[in-house]
């Protein structure tokens, strides 16, 4: 039986300002990534997620980011590497603190939004954050796009990786994802959405912007959950999976 995670972005809320549904989402998927404060979430927030991660019995990640509140950590930061490897330090080591008085822990490290993307080529940026994970707990996976720098460069450090495909996001012919300002960069039909995880799972092919056909090997797939409509659509794609006899679990239970 395939087995598969489904991972979602969580505790992106800010005080009084909210974003996205976490309780819901958090009855859905099997692996959480929950902000660190840098791009999005105060502790309140994080504290509570990761309360409620660990009664549905949900995995934590750290999904660390630019220091960029304003710009959601989705512009690109020409930080200094050291100053990176301390920044990832600090919201791994935040996160995990406020998981442990939840009665959970920190299980993987995700970055978010630009420095995910950054990573997959970028090698200065992406060796600071593998740094920074080998620095805390080298025993901590790595989730990136397959074939991106940072895998490689986690592998070489003797760390373990897992590779992520995007449920709502649309693939480039090179495998790299959509750039957000694109129109159609983010997928929102359900049922749609659904068939092209449930093929990308079984069969490991997804359908790129122009019409080829990508191989792509996924340990984990993303719902964003900040995306407008995103438990529906997370729902949606568990269903799909189960439905096409894909066992859900997270990658952590696994370790």
């Amino acid at each position: 039986m395939r087995t598969i995670d489904l991972n979602a972005d969580l505790g992106e809320s800010f005080g009084r300002w909210r974003l996205g549904d976490d309780a819901a989402m958090l009855g859905v998927v099997t692996s959480a990534n929950v902000a660190c404060g840098f791009h999005a979430g105060d502790p309140t927030t994080l504290l509570e997620v990761c309360r409620a991660a660990a009664a549905a019995g949900v995995s934590v990640g750290a999904q660390v980011g630019y220091r960029d509140l304003a710009g959601f950590g989705r512009r690109f930061i020409d930080v200094s590497p050291d100053d990176l490897t301390a920044d990832v330090v600090y919201q791994v080591g935040a996160l995990d603190a406020l998981a442990r008085a939840a009665g959970t822990r920190v299980g993987y490290v995700k970055p978010h939004g630009a420095l995910y993307n950054a990573i997959v080529a970028h090698e200065v940026q992406a060796a600071a954050v593998v740094e920074a994970i080998r620095l805390v707990d080298d025993t901590l996976p790595l989730v990136g796009l397959p074939g991106s720098v940072s895998l490689h460069l986690a592998a070489a450090a003797g760390l373990a990786t897992v590779t992520e495909a995007f449920a709502d996001r649309a693939y480039s012919p090179d495998s790299t994802l959509v750039a957000r300002s694109e129109p159609g960069a983010v997928l929102h039909d359900a049922d749609a959405v659904t068939a092209r995880v449930v093929r990308l799972v079984v069969d490991g092919v997804v359908e790129a912007v122009d019409g080829s056909d990508l191989v792509v090997h996924a340990d984990s797939v993303c719902v964003h959950g900040d995306t407008p409509g995103a438990v529906a659509l997370a729902t949606a794609v568990r269903r799909g999976l189960e439905d096409a006899g894909v066992r859900l679990r997270s990658f952590t239970q696994s370790r």
